[in-house]
């Protein structure tokens, strides 16, 4: 059985700069995996919390807000008061079934996609801060780890469907 390929091997991404195709690539792969992993959970699986863990509806919706945040910064700009708002009600239960889950979050990756297009290469060094902190980063720190954290929150996803649907 042949399997598909992941998006770091179906070439470039047209539009991203080189030093930036990872960050694609880890995102697209993102993409495809929590569509595979929930677009068949029901409403109580999504929401379901074994072992009192994260369920799968915070840890998709947390990804989405994380990597706009982290994108928003990578951008030098600070959080609007919507994504602050979001930011606070990412741990309570949306009610979204899996195919809003899964459009938001497509919806996330495109807009991202979208903004490494537009990231010119001389930029990764540039400072950024992070926060109210004023924490500090880069360009190219921020955006690889809006992909890191996603994937890791994707993981999550994945593990977590296995076992809701178990």
């Amino acid at each position: 059985m042949a399997t598909k390929p992941e998006a770091w091997q179906t070439g470039p991404v047209p539009g991203v700069t080189p030093l930036l195709q990872p960050v694609a690539h880890a995102l697209m792969n993102c993409a495809e995996q929590i569509e595979d992993a929930i677009r068949s959970l029901t409403p109580a699986q999504l929401a379901a919390r074994p072992a009192n863990a994260a369920s799968i509806d915070f840890h998709v919706r947390h990804a989405i807000g994380s990597l706009d945040r982290l994108f928003t910064y990578a951008r030098g700009e600070p959080l609007s008061d919507s994504q602050r708002e979001y930011l606070s009600s990412e741990k309570a239960l949306s009610g979204l079934t899996s195919r809003e889950l899964i459009d938001l979050f497509n919806a996330a990756v495109d807009q991202a996609l979208s903004q490494l297009r537009a990231t010119d290469a001389s930029s990764l060094t540039d400072a950024r801060t992070i926060g109210r902190a004023q924490l500090p980063s880069t360009v190219i720190g921020l955006l690889f780890h809006g992909a890191e954290h996603t994937a890791r929150h994707t993981g999550q996803v994945v593990t977590m469907s296995k076992i809701v649907s178990a």
